[in-house]
Protein backbone atom coordinates (compact mmCIF):
# COMPACT_ATOMS: atom_id res chain seq x y z
CA UNK A 1 0.00 0.00 0.00
CA UNK A 2 1.17 3.45 -1.08
CA UNK A 3 -0.42 6.56 0.77
CA UNK A 4 0.37 9.36 1.86
CA UNK A 5 -0.37 9.37 5.17
CA UNK A 6 1.34 8.69 8.64
CA UNK A 7 -0.82 6.11 11.43
CA UNK A 8 -4.13 4.55 9.21
CA UNK A 9 -6.19 4.46 11.81
CA UNK A 10 -5.54 8.56 12.67
CA UNK A 11 -6.45 9.11 8.45
CA UNK A 12 -9.89 10.61 9.44
CA UNK A 13 -8.93 12.58 11.89
CA UNK A 14 -6.00 14.23 10.46
CA UNK A 15 -7.82 14.99 7.01
CA UNK A 16 -10.75 16.65 8.80
CA UNK A 17 -7.69 19.09 10.79
CA UNK A 18 -6.47 19.60 7.85
CA UNK A 19 -9.58 20.10 5.70
CA UNK A 20 -10.88 23.02 8.40
CA UNK A 21 -7.43 23.90 8.12
CA UNK A 22 -7.48 25.07 4.43
CA UNK A 23 -11.10 26.10 4.53
CA UNK A 24 -11.78 27.94 7.92
CA UNK A 25 -13.16 31.12 6.44
CA UNK A 26 -15.84 28.29 5.60
CA UNK A 27 -16.18 25.31 7.67
CA UNK A 28 -15.50 24.03 11.27
CA UNK A 29 -14.90 21.12 13.10
CA UNK A 30 -17.17 20.08 15.96
CA UNK A 31 -14.93 19.96 18.87
CA UNK A 32 -13.20 16.63 18.27
CA UNK A 33 -16.26 15.35 16.36
CA UNK A 34 -16.16 13.87 12.82
CA UNK A 35 -19.14 16.93 12.77
CA UNK A 36 -18.12 19.66 10.14
CA UNK A 37 -20.27 22.67 10.25
CA UNK A 38 -20.75 25.43 8.12
CA UNK A 39 -19.23 28.85 9.60
CA UNK A 40 -22.40 30.70 8.33
CA UNK A 41 -25.39 29.28 9.13
CA UNK A 42 -28.50 31.83 8.93
CA UNK A 43 -31.20 31.87 11.31
CA UNK A 44 -34.56 30.71 10.70
CA UNK A 45 -34.03 28.49 8.01
CA UNK A 46 -33.63 24.43 7.76
CA UNK A 47 -30.62 23.00 7.91
CA UNK A 48 -29.36 20.54 6.24
CA UNK A 49 -27.24 17.42 7.18
CA UNK A 50 -26.02 14.55 5.57
CA UNK A 51 -23.01 12.04 6.39
CA UNK A 52 -21.71 8.85 6.26
CA UNK A 53 -18.38 7.07 6.23
CA UNK A 54 -15.26 8.28 5.33
CA UNK A 55 -13.25 8.13 1.92
CA UNK A 56 -16.03 9.38 -0.43
CA UNK A 57 -14.35 12.87 -0.65
CA UNK A 58 -15.46 15.62 -1.43
CA UNK A 59 -18.40 14.03 0.32
CA UNK A 60 -19.89 14.87 2.36
CA UNK A 61 -17.96 17.87 4.14
CA UNK A 62 -17.25 19.05 0.86
CA UNK A 63 -20.51 19.99 0.36
CA UNK A 64 -20.81 22.25 3.32
CA UNK A 65 -21.24 25.88 3.49
CA UNK A 66 -24.07 28.38 1.86
CA UNK A 67 -26.82 27.12 -0.72
CA UNK A 68 -26.10 23.63 0.52
CA UNK A 69 -25.56 21.80 3.84
CA UNK A 70 -24.90 23.16 7.23
CA UNK A 71 -23.28 20.29 8.34
CA UNK A 72 -21.56 17.14 7.38
CA UNK A 73 -20.98 13.84 10.10
CA UNK A 74 -17.84 12.10 9.12
CA UNK A 75 -17.46 8.59 10.40
CA UNK A 76 -14.65 6.54 9.99
CA UNK A 77 -13.73 5.01 6.95
CA UNK A 78 -16.47 3.31 4.92
CA UNK A 79 -18.06 3.10 8.17
CA UNK A 80 -21.25 4.66 9.60
CA UNK A 81 -20.51 7.87 11.85
CA UNK A 82 -22.37 7.11 15.32
CA UNK A 83 -25.95 7.84 16.36
CA UNK A 84 -24.45 10.06 19.33
CA UNK A 85 -22.24 12.74 16.37
CA UNK A 86 -25.38 12.55 14.08
CA UNK A 87 -27.05 14.04 17.07
CA UNK A 88 -24.77 16.41 17.90
CA UNK A 89 -24.26 18.05 14.37
CA UNK A 90 -28.53 18.19 14.44
CA UNK A 91 -28.20 20.43 17.34
CA UNK A 92 -25.25 22.88 16.53
CA UNK A 93 -26.84 23.13 13.15
CA UNK A 94 -30.85 23.48 13.74
CA UNK A 95 -31.04 27.31 13.59
CA UNK A 96 -34.72 26.83 15.21
CA UNK A 97 -36.62 25.79 11.40
CA UNK A 98 -36.02 22.47 11.99
CA UNK A 99 -33.59 19.88 10.57
CA UNK A 100 -33.83 17.52 7.36
CA UNK A 101 -31.47 14.63 7.30
CA UNK A 102 -29.95 13.49 3.63
CA UNK A 103 -29.22 9.45 4.36
CA UNK A 104 -27.62 7.19 1.64
CA UNK A 105 -29.20 3.89 1.75
CA UNK A 106 -26.87 1.58 3.90
CA UNK A 107 -28.20 -0.19 6.80
CA UNK A 108 -26.03 1.55 9.31
CA UNK A 109 -26.42 4.87 8.20
CA UNK A 110 -30.65 4.63 7.99
CA UNK A 111 -29.98 3.25 11.65
CA UNK A 112 -27.45 5.63 12.79
CA UNK A 113 -29.61 8.83 11.50
CA UNK A 114 -32.53 7.25 12.46
CA UNK A 115 -31.42 7.15 16.05
CA UNK A 116 -30.34 10.14 16.01
CA UNK A 117 -33.45 12.01 14.94
CA UNK A 118 -35.20 9.77 17.88
CA UNK A 119 -33.04 11.79 20.17
CA UNK A 120 -33.38 15.33 18.39
CA UNK A 121 -37.47 14.63 18.87
CA UNK A 122 -37.03 14.08 22.81
CA UNK A 123 -35.27 17.46 22.87
CA UNK A 124 -38.26 18.69 20.81
CA UNK A 125 -35.88 19.78 17.72
CA UNK A 126 -38.23 19.00 15.16
CA UNK A 127 -36.39 16.31 12.18
CA UNK A 128 -37.01 15.18 8.88
CA UNK A 129 -35.62 12.76 6.57
CA UNK A 130 -34.93 11.12 3.07
CA UNK A 131 -33.40 8.24 2.04
CA UNK A 132 -31.41 8.35 -1.20
CA UNK A 133 -31.30 5.41 -3.52
CA UNK A 134 -30.59 6.16 -7.00
CA UNK A 135 -27.62 2.98 -7.92
CA UNK A 136 -29.83 1.20 -10.03
CA UNK A 137 -26.76 -1.66 -10.34
CA UNK A 138 -27.91 -4.43 -8.20
CA UNK A 139 -30.80 -4.73 -5.10
CA UNK A 140 -30.09 -5.84 -1.68
CA UNK A 141 -26.43 -5.83 -2.02
CA UNK A 142 -23.58 -6.01 1.00
CA UNK A 143 -24.68 -2.98 3.31
CA UNK A 144 -28.19 -2.67 1.87
CA UNK A 145 -32.01 -3.31 1.80
CA UNK A 146 -32.72 -2.07 -1.53
CA UNK A 147 -30.48 0.32 -3.63
CA UNK A 148 -27.60 1.68 -2.52
CA UNK A 149 -27.42 5.55 -2.06
CA UNK A 150 -24.23 6.95 -4.49
CA UNK A 151 -23.52 10.21 -6.52
CA UNK A 152 -26.99 11.57 -6.86
CA UNK A 153 -27.04 12.16 -3.26
CA UNK A 154 -25.32 15.24 -3.89
CA UNK A 155 -27.63 16.08 -6.40
CA UNK A 156 -30.19 16.23 -3.96
CA UNK A 157 -27.73 18.28 -1.30
CA UNK A 158 -27.66 20.76 -4.50
CA UNK A 159 -31.62 21.19 -4.78
CA UNK A 160 -32.22 21.08 -1.26
CA UNK A 161 -29.88 23.70 -0.11
CA UNK A 162 -31.38 26.02 -2.68
CA UNK A 163 -34.45 25.05 -1.35
CA UNK A 164 -33.52 25.88 2.18
CA UNK A 165 -31.37 28.91 1.17
CA UNK A 166 -34.45 30.40 -0.18
CA UNK A 167 -36.72 29.55 3.21
CA UNK A 168 -38.46 27.04 1.98
CA UNK A 169 -39.90 25.14 5.44
CA UNK A 170 -39.13 21.95 6.66
CA UNK A 171 -42.15 20.54 5.31
CA UNK A 172 -41.84 22.15 1.59
CA UNK A 173 -38.16 20.33 1.84
CA UNK A 174 -39.74 17.37 2.86
CA UNK A 175 -42.04 17.33 0.04
CA UNK A 176 -39.11 18.58 -2.77
CA UNK A 177 -37.35 15.66 -1.20
CA UNK A 178 -39.57 12.65 -1.92
CA UNK A 179 -40.73 14.24 -5.83
CA UNK A 180 -36.94 14.41 -6.53
CA UNK A 181 -35.22 11.20 -4.97
CA UNK A 182 -37.36 8.87 -7.42
CA UNK A 183 -36.32 10.67 -10.34
CA UNK A 184 -32.70 10.21 -9.76
CA UNK A 185 -30.85 6.92 -10.79
CA UNK A 186 -27.07 6.47 -10.93
CA UNK A 187 -25.08 3.25 -12.63
CA UNK A 188 -20.87 2.92 -12.32
CA UNK A 189 -18.41 1.29 -13.40
CA UNK A 190 -15.10 0.30 -11.50
CA UNK A 191 -11.69 -0.72 -12.73
CA UNK A 192 -9.92 -1.41 -9.75
CA UNK A 193 -11.12 -1.63 -5.83
CA UNK A 194 -10.58 0.78 -3.18
CA UNK A 195 -7.87 0.39 -0.57
CA UNK A 196 -9.08 1.58 2.83
CA UNK A 197 -5.72 1.96 4.54
CA UNK A 198 -6.46 0.13 8.27
CA UNK A 199 -6.94 -2.64 5.80
CA UNK A 200 -3.95 -2.16 3.49
CA UNK A 201 -4.93 -3.67 0.28
CA UNK A 202 -7.81 -3.46 -1.91
CA UNK A 203 -11.46 -4.97 -1.13
CA UNK A 204 -11.37 -6.73 -4.36
CA UNK A 205 -8.95 -7.36 -7.34
CA UNK A 206 -9.73 -6.63 -11.33
CA UNK A 207 -7.53 -8.49 -13.60
CA UNK A 208 -5.92 -6.21 -15.44
CA UNK A 209 -8.04 -6.46 -18.70
CA UNK A 210 -11.11 -6.93 -17.31
CA UNK A 211 -14.15 -4.16 -15.64
CA UNK A 212 -16.93 -4.66 -13.22
CA UNK A 213 -20.22 -2.42 -14.00
CA UNK A 214 -22.40 -1.98 -10.99
CA UNK A 215 -19.58 -1.59 -8.39
CA UNK A 216 -20.51 -0.03 -4.96
CA UNK A 217 -18.75 3.07 -3.40
CA UNK A 218 -17.59 0.82 -0.48
CA UNK A 219 -16.76 -1.43 -3.44
CA UNK A 220 -19.64 -4.05 -2.92
CA UNK A 221 -19.99 -6.01 -5.92
CA UNK A 222 -21.74 -5.27 -9.17
CA UNK A 223 -23.79 -7.13 -11.71
CA UNK A 224 -21.34 -7.82 -14.49
CA UNK A 225 -17.29 -8.55 -15.28
CA UNK A 226 -16.82 -7.82 -18.76
CA UNK A 227 -13.43 -7.26 -20.62
CA UNK A 228 -12.53 -3.28 -20.71
CA UNK A 229 -13.58 -1.87 -24.19
CA UNK A 230 -13.38 1.28 -25.47
CA UNK A 231 -15.11 4.54 -23.59
CA UNK A 232 -18.22 4.16 -26.34
CA UNK A 233 -18.77 1.25 -25.31
CA UNK A 234 -19.11 1.76 -21.62
CA UNK A 235 -21.18 4.66 -22.01
CA UNK A 236 -23.80 2.63 -24.57
CA UNK A 237 -24.25 -0.11 -21.63
CA UNK A 238 -24.55 2.34 -18.96
CA UNK A 239 -27.25 4.55 -20.86
CA UNK A 240 -29.24 2.14 -22.18
CA UNK A 241 -29.59 0.50 -18.62
CA UNK A 242 -30.49 4.12 -17.06
CA UNK A 243 -33.39 4.37 -20.51
CA UNK A 244 -34.63 1.30 -19.15
CA UNK A 245 -35.33 2.68 -15.74
CA UNK A 246 -36.41 6.19 -16.96
CA UNK A 247 -38.64 5.17 -19.89
CA UNK A 248 -37.88 8.87 -21.24
CA UNK A 249 -39.13 10.36 -24.34
CA UNK A 250 -37.76 12.67 -26.90
CA UNK A 251 -38.21 16.28 -25.52
CA UNK A 252 -37.47 15.30 -21.80
CA UNK A 253 -35.72 17.62 -19.93
CA UNK A 254 -32.64 16.03 -18.02
CA UNK A 255 -29.57 16.59 -16.21
CA UNK A 256 -26.21 14.67 -16.46
CA UNK A 257 -23.71 14.23 -14.01
CA UNK A 258 -20.23 12.18 -14.77
CA UNK A 259 -18.60 11.64 -11.24
CA UNK A 260 -14.90 9.63 -10.69
CA UNK A 261 -14.47 7.21 -8.15
CA UNK A 262 -11.28 8.61 -7.34
CA UNK A 263 -8.32 7.29 -9.36
CA UNK A 264 -9.61 7.98 -12.53
CA UNK A 265 -8.39 11.17 -14.34
CA UNK A 266 -10.46 14.22 -15.41
CA UNK A 267 -9.09 13.54 -19.04
CA UNK A 268 -11.06 10.21 -19.19
CA UNK A 269 -13.76 11.31 -17.59
CA UNK A 270 -14.52 14.20 -20.26
CA UNK A 271 -14.44 11.52 -22.92
CA UNK A 272 -17.15 9.50 -21.11
CA UNK A 273 -18.78 12.59 -21.52
CA UNK A 274 -18.43 13.48 -24.61
CA UNK A 275 -19.92 9.85 -25.45
CA UNK A 276 -22.83 10.20 -23.22
CA UNK A 277 -23.51 13.11 -25.16
CA UNK A 278 -23.67 11.42 -28.19
CA UNK A 279 -26.17 9.05 -27.42
CA UNK A 280 -28.50 11.12 -25.34
CA UNK A 281 -28.69 13.73 -28.27
CA UNK A 282 -29.25 10.49 -30.40
CA UNK A 283 -32.12 10.09 -27.79
CA UNK A 284 -33.35 13.50 -28.54
CA UNK A 285 -33.18 14.42 -24.82
CA UNK A 286 -32.87 18.24 -23.95
CA UNK A 287 -29.65 18.14 -21.09
CA UNK A 288 -30.39 21.27 -19.21
CA UNK A 289 -27.67 20.81 -16.55
CA UNK A 290 -24.35 18.95 -16.89
CA UNK A 291 -21.40 18.85 -14.06
CA UNK A 292 -18.13 16.29 -14.54
CA UNK A 293 -15.39 15.90 -11.54
CA UNK A 294 -15.64 13.64 -8.45
CA UNK A 295 -18.03 14.56 -6.05
CA UNK A 296 -18.78 10.95 -4.29
CA UNK A 297 -15.60 8.95 -4.68
CA UNK A 298 -14.61 5.15 -3.09
CA UNK A 299 -11.11 6.40 -2.11
CA UNK A 300 -8.82 5.53 -4.60
CA UNK A 301 -10.92 3.57 -6.75
CA UNK A 302 -10.23 4.10 -11.16
CA UNK A 303 -13.67 3.73 -12.82
CA UNK A 304 -16.49 6.44 -12.58
CA UNK A 305 -20.75 6.70 -12.60
CA UNK A 306 -22.78 8.34 -14.22
CA UNK A 307 -25.88 9.90 -12.59
CA UNK A 308 -29.43 11.28 -14.68
CA UNK A 309 -32.13 13.22 -13.27
CA UNK A 310 -35.24 13.31 -14.99
CA UNK A 311 -35.95 17.69 -14.07
CA UNK A 312 -40.00 17.51 -14.38
CA UNK A 313 -39.81 20.91 -13.11
CA UNK A 314 -37.77 24.42 -13.97
CA UNK A 315 -37.46 24.96 -10.20
CA UNK A 316 -35.01 22.02 -10.04
CA UNK A 317 -32.97 23.09 -12.80
CA UNK A 318 -32.90 26.48 -11.31
CA UNK A 319 -31.82 24.86 -7.86
CA UNK A 320 -29.01 23.27 -9.69
CA UNK A 321 -27.36 26.24 -10.60
CA UNK A 322 -27.89 27.95 -7.66
CA UNK A 323 -25.05 30.01 -6.38
CA UNK A 324 -23.11 28.14 -3.24
CA UNK A 325 -20.68 28.69 -1.34
CA UNK A 326 -18.19 25.35 -0.53
CA UNK A 327 -15.54 23.72 -0.29
CA UNK A 328 -16.33 21.68 -3.70
CA UNK A 329 -19.19 22.56 -5.83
Amino acid sequence: MKKIINQPENVVDEMLDGLTYAYSELVSRLDESGVIISNHLADNKVALISGGGSGHEPAHAGFVGQGMLSAAVCGPVFTSPTPDQVFEAIKAADQGAGVFLIIKNYSGDVMNFEMAQDMADMEDIRVETIIVDDDIAVEDSTFTAGKRGVAGTVLVHKILGAAADQGASLDEIKALADKIVPNIKTLGVALSGATVPEVGHAGFTLPEDEIEFGVGIHGEPGYRRAKIAPSKELAKEIVAKLKGQFNWKKGDQYGVLVNGLGATPLMEQFVFMNDVKALLEEEGLNITFKKVGDVMTAIDMAGLSLTMIHLEEQAWLDNLNYAVNTIAW
